[in-house]
């Protein structure tokens, strides 16, 4: 039949009754009808969003160039790897040596920003019965606090291009007018002497004995195993601690790795174990945050599974349940002010300085060359064009691609799966291209906002509820059944999500995007965190989603629409949205089944590495040959069998996915899977052509399917406007004198300053307060009633300016001599 007969009879069947809408659509699509000729058959609302939403005729849907490839290039050659044109941009951090290499060459633009964080993880464990861990102790722990000397590690091995500090809150962050007080007051600075005084009691204490210069314990010496990476510059940081180490008496012994094998003896093992003791980890940041609450919880409360023990059933834990009770309290939005909100993150910040299991160092302001022709580059506030949306705006005139230069594009520890995968920011940062999110952090503001997703939000929060009606339902885990809620539910908020951008489009293997693709994640996040059969398999992640979960109180689902009903507030409403988004239409629904069934059903396969570990099955990678077709089988079986997952598209007493519609998914992903040998089906700009691990090289071509929401223009967001902040001390200060300092403060929106008075001597935080002021200038008045108590000597005001329009500040430390 020829397509013209074909179209023909689509529309005959469709106009009769025969298909529904999303099988017309499916079957219309892989025939070349548009979406335009779709809407004008169907006169179907979602449909006329979508149309709505796709560009006008002779616009550029899609991303700017054709094709993007990554390959790997060491980061002591990448600086003459982008002279030489091998690459456009590199997306590593070079070391300090290679920026200033290229500090002069018009040929290259370096783009600095904070987007790396590094820290020290010390393990906590309990030793067996006639050994001692000194990181179990307490006090041990707060020593390395002293030990460290940050001071050293910003000037010195980053040679300036680094910033001190001492949470997870990087200096620069919105979150320092929170923190900034507190921290100030904890009086944390290198005293090598103080650590060593803080050892020998703590040590002593625990029955250990110093014999010379060295600690052993019932007659043994005492070796701590420090896991040092050696990419970059934790080199030589691994270096300074284990020579401080050695200084204060305990035998050290370094294990010199790169990442796959550093990150899999820590994070996939047992502290019990003891395959370290200290780890040189390095974070890089992503999207910039206005307000934090996953970022103190992943780095200090245990029970999101980043804390030793990693919530791995069968390993050692570490516990800490005030902070995890606060932690969770934070993430739920349970808080009735942001006043307690601040409270509650001080108070989370102080437990976590006084466990001292992170050992926070310095934030590296990382330098990533850019060729000076590439034009339309968004670069964020934190981690500059390491963003979603820097590759897709981007392009050099002339050309039709961009080459892209990384330290790995594949490690042994790189794992392409959307549940428990993505670990690494390697396979992360050619991921992010591939995906269209349905909300984002905006790259300026931090706050969240609609991406390819639209939402409103309603709100009776802090205090009052609002009614969950009787059409709302939630995922029963034990009977794989959508079920309506109990009569008399309320949530505090509720967030309605309109998917219309994503349907009307296709998924790079051809079919539609439907709303069975927004409900399977939705009931498989249930599945995974309340079925009990499958918590016992995939523990770290199921009992850490339970949490979030339980505030989720119902769902209504529309043709395009997800009212989603929550228990969550927050002061500024974008970020209940962001927390109640239910899915993030990543992958087909039909490659989610697969993937299910190989892991909780076959058990062949696991999401994560803990999980592959505990029984020795693969980490599903859907890169990995091997592992894809795991998947593929279960989806070829589902094809045969004409399966449809049990109870997840039953909505209203009826299937909203068909078998036809069901078996010409699973056929179109195994017609996928022989064209490209891979897994990895998306549906934002780019599709994953080649990945080539042992070449360590990937490609991907532009994928501009008919009903695509966004053009190169949608996603370039340029450059952030500058913030900075001047302020000059008095000449002289006599005691008793007032204390009053200008500020001039420059950058967008409306603009304020916070300052703290600190006794330099003590380090006691002698008042902090706002500013009095308006525009860009500013008069910081300290109390009269303190500067007339002053000891002559020498005081710190630190000063933190902030914008409504950026999430970040600029700080400024003025040092005062009073009465000297």
């Amino acid at each position: 039949m020829n397509r013209e007969r074909q179209l023909s009879d689509l529309l005959r069947r469709y106009s009769n009754g025969e298909l529904s809408r999303r099988a017309f659509f499916g079957r219309a699509v892989g025939l070349g009808l548009t979406v335009s000729a779709i809407g004008a058959v169907s006169n179907d609302p979602v449909v006329a969003r979508a149309q709505d939403a796709t560009p006008a005729t002779g616009g550029s849907i899609g991303p700017a160039t054709d094709t993007i490839t990554f390959g790997a290039y060491n980061v002591d050659q990448a600086p003459l790897n982008i002279q030489n044109g091998d690459i456009d941009l590199y997306v590593f951090g070079l070391k300090t040596a290679g920026a200033q290499s290229l500090a002069e060459d018009e040929s290259v633009r370096l783009i600095d920003a904070p987007a790396s964080t590094v820290s020290l993880i010390l393990n906590p464990a309990p030793a067996p019965e006639g050994q001692i861990n000194p990181f179990s102790i307490k006090e041990v722990r707060q020593a390395m606090q002293y030990l460290i000397d940050r001071e050293f590690i910003a000037s010195d091995i980053y040679q300036g291009r680094a910033l001190p500090m001492l949470t997870n809150i990087s200096p620069t962050d919105y979150d320092q007018l929170t923190i900034f007080p507190v921290v100030s007051q904890a009086n944390i600075r290198y005293d090598a002497e103080l650590a060593a005084q803080m050892i020998d009691e703590a040590m002593t204490a625990a029955g250990a004995s110093k014999e010379g210069d060295a600690w052993s314990y019932d007659g043994k010496p005492i070796q701590i195993k420090i896991v040092t990476r050696v990419e970059d510059e934790r080199r030589d940081i691994g270096d300074l601690v284990r020579t401080a180490l050695e200084q204060v008496g305990f035998q050290v012994a370094p294990v010199y790795q790169q990442f796959g094998p550093a990150t899999l003896a820590v994070y996939a093992s047992d502290p019990a174990t003891f395959q370290w003791h200290i780890y040189t980890e390095g974070w890089s940041r992503g999207a910039p945050v206005r307000y934090d609450d996953a970022g103190i919880n992943q780095f200090a409360a245990p029970w999101l599974g980043n804390m030793p023990g990693w919530q791995e059933v069968g390993f050692w834990q570490y516990q800490q349940e005030e902070i995890d009770e606060l932690g969770k309290r934070l993430y739920r939005g349970e808080f009735a002010s942001q006043d307690d909100r601040d409270a509650m993150y001080q108070q989370m910040v102080q437990l976590a300085l006084d466990e001292s299991v992170r050992i926070w160092m310095v934030t590296a302001l990382q330098s990533f060359p850019v060729s000076s022709e590439v034009e339309h580059l968004t670069v964020d506030i934190v981690s500059g064009p390491r963003n979603v949306f820097a590759l897709r705006g981007a392009e050099i005139p002339g050309r039709t691609d961009l080459k892209v230069g990384n330290l790995w594009v594949w490690t042994e520890r790189t794992t392409w799966n959307p549940i428990g995968g993505f670990g690494d920011a390697y396979s992360s940062d050619i991921y992010k291209n591939l995906v269209d999110p349905p909300l984002i952090n905006h790259p300026f503001t931090g706050l969240p906002q609609p991406f390819r997703a639209d939402f409103t939000v309603e709100t009776a929060g802090p205090d009052g509820t609002l009614d969950v009606p009787a059409e709302a339902v939630t995922w029963d885990a034990q009977n794989d059944a959508w079920i309506p809620v109990a009569g008399g539910t309320t949530a505090r908020s509720k967030v309605t999500f309109d998917y219309a951008k994503f349907l009307g489009s296709s998924w790079q293997h051809g079919q539609p995007v439907t709303m069975a693709d927004v409900i399977y994640p939705i009931a498989q996040g249930y599945e995974i965190a309340f079925d009990e059969r499958k918590v016992q398999i995939e523990t770290a992640i199921g009992i850490t989603a339970r949490p979030l979960y339980e505030t989720f109180k119902g769902y209504v689902f529309g043709e395009s629409t997800v009212e989603v009903y929550v228990d969550y507030w927050h002061f500024e409403e974008s970020y209940i949205a962001s927390y109640a988004s239910p899915s993030g239409v990543s992958t087909p629904w039909e490659v989610l089944a697969g993937m299910d069934d190989v892991v909780f059903e076959k058990r062949t396969g696991a999401y994560s590495d803990t999980a592959a570990a505990r029984f020795s099955v693969p980490w599903l990678s859907l890169v990995t040959e091997s592992d894809a077709r795991l998947v593929l089988r279960s989806i070829r079986e589902f094809g045969r069998q004409n399966t449809i997952p049990a109870g997840v598209f039953d909505i209203g007493g009826a299937s909203i996915v068909s078998e036809d519609e069901a078996v010409a998914r699973y056929e179109a992903v195994d017609q996928w899977f022989d064209e490209t040998n891979l897994l990895v089906i998306a549906n934002g700009p780019y599709r994953l052509s080649r990945y080539d691990p042992p070449a360590q090289f990937a490609q991907l071509d532009a994928f501009r399917p008919e009903g695509y929401p966004f053009t190169p223009d949608d996603v370039r967001f340029g450059e952030p406007p500058a913030l900075t902040v001047s302020a000059s001390p008095p000449d002289a200060l006599a005691l008793g004198d007032d204390i009053t300092v200008p500020v001039t403060v420059d950058g967008p929106g409306t603009l304020a300053v916070q300052y703290t008075f600190i006794d330099s001597a003590t380090g006691e935080v002698l008042e902090s307060g706002a500013a009095s002021g308006e525009g860009g200038s500013f008069t910081i008045a300290v109390d009269p009633a303190i500067s007339a108590m002053l000891f002559p000597g020498l005081y710190e005001l630190v000063v933190l300016a902030s914008s409504s329009e950026l999430a970040k500040v600029a700080l400024q430390r003025l040092d005062l001599e009073i009465g000297v």
